[in-house]
Protein backbone atom coordinates (compact mmCIF):
# COMPACT_ATOMS: atom_id res chain seq x y z
CA UNK A 1 0.00 0.00 0.00
CA UNK A 2 1.57 3.18 -1.05
CA UNK A 3 0.39 6.56 0.81
CA UNK A 4 -0.02 8.27 -3.31
CA UNK A 5 0.03 6.92 -6.47
CA UNK A 6 1.26 9.62 -8.81
CA UNK A 7 0.07 9.12 -12.62
CA UNK A 8 2.77 10.99 -14.40
CA UNK A 9 6.43 11.91 -14.19
CA UNK A 10 6.78 15.53 -15.90
CA UNK A 11 7.10 18.27 -13.75
CA UNK A 12 4.22 18.56 -11.64
CA UNK A 13 4.13 14.93 -10.97
CA UNK A 14 8.45 14.97 -9.97
CA UNK A 15 7.70 18.11 -8.12
CA UNK A 16 4.66 16.42 -6.17
CA UNK A 17 7.16 13.16 -5.56
CA UNK A 18 9.88 15.47 -4.42
CA UNK A 19 8.11 17.00 -1.65
CA UNK A 20 6.30 13.79 -1.07
CA UNK A 21 9.65 12.47 -0.62
CA UNK A 22 10.86 14.81 1.80
CA UNK A 23 8.16 14.09 3.55
CA UNK A 24 9.22 10.48 3.86
CA UNK A 25 5.64 9.23 2.50
CA UNK A 26 5.76 6.01 0.33
CA UNK A 27 4.98 7.15 -3.24
CA UNK A 28 4.66 5.35 -6.63
CA UNK A 29 5.32 7.45 -8.93
CA UNK A 30 4.30 5.78 -12.64
CA UNK A 31 5.16 7.66 -15.84
CA UNK A 32 5.75 6.10 -19.53
CA UNK A 33 8.20 8.63 -21.03
CA UNK A 34 5.78 10.66 -23.58
CA UNK A 35 6.17 14.48 -22.39
CA UNK A 36 4.40 16.80 -24.31
CA UNK A 37 7.21 19.24 -24.57
CA UNK A 38 9.66 16.09 -26.16
CA UNK A 39 9.56 17.78 -29.60
CA UNK A 40 11.21 21.02 -28.00
CA UNK A 41 14.48 22.26 -28.08
CA UNK A 42 14.43 23.92 -25.26
CA UNK A 43 12.30 24.64 -21.75
CA UNK A 44 11.78 28.06 -21.16
CA UNK A 45 10.93 30.87 -18.50
CA UNK A 46 11.72 28.55 -15.86
CA UNK A 47 14.14 30.46 -13.44
CA UNK A 48 17.91 29.01 -13.52
CA UNK A 49 16.97 26.31 -16.36
CA UNK A 50 16.05 28.65 -19.21
CA UNK A 51 16.52 27.46 -22.67
CA UNK A 52 17.16 23.94 -21.20
CA UNK A 53 16.38 20.60 -23.24
CA UNK A 54 13.03 19.45 -21.69
CA UNK A 55 14.45 15.52 -21.70
CA UNK A 56 17.42 16.93 -19.75
CA UNK A 57 15.28 18.99 -17.10
CA UNK A 58 13.18 15.39 -16.26
CA UNK A 59 16.28 13.77 -16.12
CA UNK A 60 17.68 15.84 -13.73
CA UNK A 61 14.14 15.79 -11.40
CA UNK A 62 14.09 12.05 -11.67
CA UNK A 63 17.95 11.96 -9.94
CA UNK A 64 16.79 14.22 -7.85
CA UNK A 65 14.63 12.15 -6.59
CA UNK A 66 17.25 9.36 -5.89
CA UNK A 67 17.55 10.90 -2.47
CA UNK A 68 14.22 9.63 -1.23
CA UNK A 69 14.10 5.81 -0.99
CA UNK A 70 10.41 6.01 0.10
CA UNK A 71 9.94 6.96 -3.73
CA UNK A 72 9.72 4.35 -6.50
CA UNK A 73 9.85 5.47 -9.98
CA UNK A 74 7.85 2.50 -12.53
CA UNK A 75 8.11 3.19 -16.05
CA UNK A 76 4.39 2.11 -17.40
CA UNK A 77 1.16 3.69 -18.34
CA UNK A 78 -1.87 3.23 -16.06
CA UNK A 79 -4.57 2.16 -17.77
CA UNK A 80 -7.03 1.60 -15.04
CA UNK A 81 -7.90 3.55 -11.64
CA UNK A 82 -10.32 2.34 -9.46
CA UNK A 83 -11.58 3.04 -5.67
CA UNK A 84 -12.28 6.08 -3.55
CA UNK A 85 -11.78 7.96 -0.20
CA UNK A 86 -8.21 6.59 1.04
CA UNK A 87 -7.83 3.63 -1.12
CA UNK A 88 -7.28 3.37 -4.83
CA UNK A 89 -6.05 0.45 -7.34
CA UNK A 90 -4.07 1.37 -10.60
CA UNK A 91 -3.61 -1.09 -12.96
CA UNK A 92 -0.33 -0.56 -15.96
CA UNK A 93 -0.02 -1.60 -19.14
CA UNK A 94 2.73 -4.04 -18.23
CA UNK A 95 -0.43 -6.10 -16.34
CA UNK A 96 0.63 -4.85 -12.64
CA UNK A 97 -1.61 -3.73 -10.17
CA UNK A 98 -0.98 -1.04 -7.32
CA UNK A 99 -2.51 -0.07 -4.31
CA UNK A 100 -2.52 4.10 -2.87
CA UNK A 101 -3.84 5.91 -0.42
CA UNK A 102 -4.26 9.15 -2.77
CA UNK A 103 -4.25 9.44 -6.44
CA UNK A 104 -2.65 12.37 -7.93
CA UNK A 105 -3.10 12.79 -11.75
CA UNK A 106 -0.40 14.69 -13.37
CA UNK A 107 -0.85 12.68 -16.80
CA UNK A 108 -1.16 16.08 -18.73
CA UNK A 109 -2.71 16.86 -22.37
CA UNK A 110 -2.01 15.95 -26.05
CA UNK A 111 -1.89 18.61 -29.07
CA UNK A 112 -3.83 17.63 -31.49
CA UNK A 113 -2.06 19.86 -34.35
CA UNK A 114 -3.88 20.74 -37.35
CA UNK A 115 -3.71 18.59 -40.41
CA UNK A 116 -0.64 21.19 -42.40
CA UNK A 117 1.42 18.99 -45.02
CA UNK A 118 4.44 19.45 -43.14
CA UNK A 119 4.09 20.50 -39.77
CA UNK A 120 5.54 17.71 -37.85
CA UNK A 121 8.86 18.31 -39.21
CA UNK A 122 8.37 22.05 -37.90
CA UNK A 123 6.66 21.38 -34.72
CA UNK A 124 8.63 22.23 -31.54
CA UNK A 125 11.35 23.91 -33.72
CA UNK A 126 9.53 27.03 -35.81
CA UNK A 127 5.94 25.92 -35.41
CA UNK A 128 4.75 26.37 -31.23
CA UNK A 129 1.75 27.16 -30.09
CA UNK A 130 2.97 29.65 -26.87
CA UNK A 131 4.51 32.89 -27.37
CA UNK A 132 5.64 32.97 -24.19
CA UNK A 133 7.29 29.61 -23.84
CA UNK A 134 8.94 30.41 -28.00
CA UNK A 135 8.45 33.58 -29.43
CA UNK A 136 11.44 35.41 -27.91
CA UNK A 137 13.37 33.04 -30.24
CA UNK A 138 11.95 34.35 -33.09
CA UNK A 139 11.86 38.17 -31.69
CA UNK A 140 11.26 41.03 -35.11
CA UNK A 141 10.97 38.04 -37.72
CA UNK A 142 8.04 37.56 -40.16
CA UNK A 143 5.75 35.53 -37.92
CA UNK A 144 2.41 33.57 -39.43
CA UNK A 145 -0.20 32.59 -37.26
CA UNK A 146 -2.75 29.86 -37.65
CA UNK A 147 -6.07 28.64 -36.16
CA UNK A 148 -9.96 28.80 -35.44
CA UNK A 149 -11.99 31.54 -34.98
CA UNK A 150 -11.55 34.37 -31.67
CA UNK A 151 -8.69 32.21 -30.21
CA UNK A 152 -6.22 32.70 -33.43
CA UNK A 153 -7.16 36.25 -33.75
CA UNK A 154 -6.34 36.85 -30.16
CA UNK A 155 -3.42 34.94 -30.72
CA UNK A 156 -2.42 36.89 -33.07
CA UNK A 157 -3.19 40.20 -31.61
CA UNK A 158 -0.56 39.19 -28.77
CA UNK A 159 2.49 38.06 -31.11
CA UNK A 160 2.56 41.47 -31.65
CA UNK A 161 5.32 41.54 -28.09
CA UNK A 162 7.60 39.81 -30.14
CA UNK A 163 6.90 41.16 -34.20
CA UNK A 164 5.32 43.58 -35.93
CA UNK A 165 5.46 41.84 -39.25
CA UNK A 166 2.83 39.25 -38.70
CA UNK A 167 -0.04 37.22 -40.55
CA UNK A 168 -3.06 35.62 -39.93
CA UNK A 169 -4.11 32.47 -41.94
CA UNK A 170 -7.44 31.85 -40.37
CA UNK A 171 -8.69 28.25 -41.00
CA UNK A 172 -11.83 28.06 -43.54
CA UNK A 173 -13.91 26.07 -40.96
CA UNK A 174 -14.77 29.77 -38.94
CA UNK A 175 -15.27 32.80 -41.20
CA UNK A 176 -13.68 36.52 -39.51
CA UNK A 177 -16.61 38.35 -38.53
CA UNK A 178 -16.65 42.28 -39.07
CA UNK A 179 -15.55 42.90 -35.30
CA UNK A 180 -12.38 40.44 -35.60
CA UNK A 181 -11.02 41.79 -38.64
CA UNK A 182 -11.48 45.73 -37.15
CA UNK A 183 -9.75 44.27 -34.66
CA UNK A 184 -6.79 42.31 -36.69
CA UNK A 185 -6.76 46.12 -38.99
CA UNK A 186 -6.19 47.94 -35.86
CA UNK A 187 -3.36 45.59 -34.63
CA UNK A 188 -1.67 46.29 -38.38
CA UNK A 189 -2.42 42.33 -38.95
CA UNK A 190 -2.35 41.22 -41.89
CA UNK A 191 -5.25 38.43 -42.95
CA UNK A 192 -4.38 35.76 -46.04
CA UNK A 193 -7.03 33.75 -46.20
CA UNK A 194 -7.50 30.56 -48.38
CA UNK A 195 -6.29 26.64 -48.33
CA UNK A 196 -2.96 25.93 -47.22
CA UNK A 197 -0.98 23.57 -49.23
CA UNK A 198 1.92 22.72 -47.47
CA UNK A 199 4.30 24.33 -44.47
CA UNK A 200 8.14 25.14 -46.28
CA UNK A 201 11.42 25.25 -45.33
CA UNK A 202 15.24 23.49 -45.01
CA UNK A 203 15.06 20.62 -41.83
CA UNK A 204 13.23 22.35 -39.03
CA UNK A 205 13.62 25.66 -39.95
CA UNK A 206 10.43 27.15 -42.16
CA UNK A 207 11.00 29.76 -44.36
CA UNK A 208 7.18 30.39 -46.04
CA UNK A 209 3.71 28.69 -46.03
CA UNK A 210 1.98 27.77 -49.68
CA UNK A 211 -1.34 27.92 -50.51
CA UNK A 212 -3.31 25.89 -52.88
CA UNK A 213 -4.13 28.67 -54.94
CA UNK A 214 -0.19 29.34 -55.95
CA UNK A 215 0.36 32.13 -53.38
CA UNK A 216 3.09 31.86 -50.90
CA UNK A 217 3.74 34.01 -47.54
CA UNK A 218 7.73 34.18 -46.09
CA UNK A 219 7.34 33.47 -42.12
CA UNK A 220 10.16 32.45 -39.77
CA UNK A 221 7.91 30.85 -37.25
CA UNK A 222 4.46 29.61 -37.14
CA UNK A 223 2.23 29.71 -34.23
CA UNK A 224 -0.69 27.40 -33.59
CA UNK A 225 -3.90 27.22 -31.81
CA UNK A 226 -3.94 23.37 -31.60
CA UNK A 227 -7.12 21.22 -30.04
CA UNK A 228 -5.87 19.65 -26.91
CA UNK A 229 -7.11 16.20 -24.86
CA UNK A 230 -6.64 14.77 -21.71
CA UNK A 231 -3.70 11.88 -22.38
CA UNK A 232 -5.23 9.73 -20.28
CA UNK A 233 -8.72 9.10 -19.29
CA UNK A 234 -8.69 8.13 -15.67
CA UNK A 235 -9.98 11.66 -14.97
CA UNK A 236 -13.03 10.17 -16.17
CA UNK A 237 -13.56 6.78 -15.66
CA UNK A 238 -13.11 8.10 -11.60
CA UNK A 239 -15.88 10.63 -12.02
CA UNK A 240 -13.59 13.54 -11.56
CA UNK A 241 -15.79 16.93 -12.69
CA UNK A 242 -14.61 17.69 -16.11
CA UNK A 243 -14.82 21.97 -17.31
CA UNK A 244 -15.99 23.02 -20.12
CA UNK A 245 -12.24 23.48 -21.84
CA UNK A 246 -11.54 19.23 -20.73
CA UNK A 247 -9.75 20.46 -18.01
CA UNK A 248 -9.99 18.78 -14.49
CA UNK A 249 -11.70 20.45 -11.94
CA UNK A 250 -10.28 21.39 -8.83
CA UNK A 251 -10.39 23.31 -6.03
CA UNK A 252 -7.09 25.83 -4.87
CA UNK A 253 -5.74 22.85 -3.32
CA UNK A 254 -5.90 20.91 -6.60
CA UNK A 255 -8.11 18.03 -5.19
CA UNK A 256 -10.87 16.90 -7.63
CA UNK A 257 -14.57 16.62 -7.20
CA UNK A 258 -13.61 13.02 -6.05
CA UNK A 259 -12.50 12.17 -2.43
CA UNK A 260 -9.08 11.31 -2.71
CA UNK A 261 -7.95 12.11 -6.13
CA UNK A 262 -6.06 15.47 -7.19
CA UNK A 263 -4.99 16.55 -10.05
CA UNK A 264 -1.51 19.24 -11.12
CA UNK A 265 -0.05 20.41 -14.43
CA UNK A 266 -1.89 21.29 -17.80
CA UNK A 267 -4.48 18.31 -17.43
CA UNK A 268 -5.66 20.76 -14.94
CA UNK A 269 -5.11 24.18 -15.76
CA UNK A 270 -5.31 26.95 -18.75
CA UNK A 271 -1.75 28.41 -17.95
CA UNK A 272 0.17 25.75 -19.03
CA UNK A 273 4.02 26.85 -18.18
CA UNK A 274 6.07 24.34 -16.26
CA UNK A 275 7.35 26.85 -13.30
CA UNK A 276 3.69 26.77 -12.81
CA UNK A 277 3.27 23.23 -13.14
CA UNK A 278 5.73 22.62 -10.59
CA UNK A 279 4.19 25.08 -8.26
CA UNK A 280 1.16 23.29 -8.64
CA UNK A 281 2.28 19.54 -7.59
CA UNK A 282 4.29 21.18 -4.73
CA UNK A 283 0.94 22.60 -3.38
CA UNK A 284 -0.42 19.77 -4.03
CA UNK A 285 2.23 17.63 -2.07
CA UNK A 286 1.27 19.73 1.08
CA UNK A 287 -2.18 19.32 0.68
CA UNK A 288 -2.17 15.66 0.13
CA UNK A 289 0.83 15.08 3.17
CA UNK A 290 -2.01 17.02 5.14
CA UNK A 291 -5.00 15.07 4.46
CA UNK A 292 -2.77 11.50 5.25
CA UNK A 293 -1.90 13.08 8.27
CA UNK A 294 -5.59 13.92 9.08
CA UNK A 295 -6.81 10.30 8.48
CA UNK A 296 -3.90 8.88 10.25
CA UNK A 297 -4.80 10.92 13.54
CA UNK A 298 -8.58 9.82 13.37
CA UNK A 299 -7.85 6.19 13.17
CA UNK A 300 -5.34 6.45 15.91
CA UNK A 301 -8.45 8.11 17.91
CA UNK A 302 -11.18 5.78 17.00
CA UNK A 303 -8.24 2.78 17.78
CA UNK A 304 -8.09 4.56 21.07
CA UNK A 305 -12.19 4.35 21.32
CA UNK A 306 -12.23 1.09 20.77
CA UNK A 307 -9.58 0.75 23.36
CA UNK A 308 -11.50 1.91 26.33
CA UNK A 309 -9.85 5.64 26.51
CA UNK A 310 -11.93 8.06 26.90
Amino acid sequence: MFDVIIVGGGPAGLSAALALGRSRRKVLLCDKGQPRNAASKGLHGFLTRDGIDPMEFLQLGREDLRNYPSVEFLHCEVVAAEGGESQFIVRTDAGGMYQGRILLLASGIVDELPPLAGIERFYGRTVHHCPYCDGWEHRDQPLAVFGEGRDAVELAVKMRNWSREIVLCPSETTPLCPEERELLEIAGIRVKEGTIHRLEGESHDLSGISFQDGSRIACAALFIVPAQRQRSELAFSLGCKITPNGQIDCNEMQETSVKGVYAVGNAARGLQLVIIATDEGTKAAFAIDEALQKDELDALREQRRHSGFA
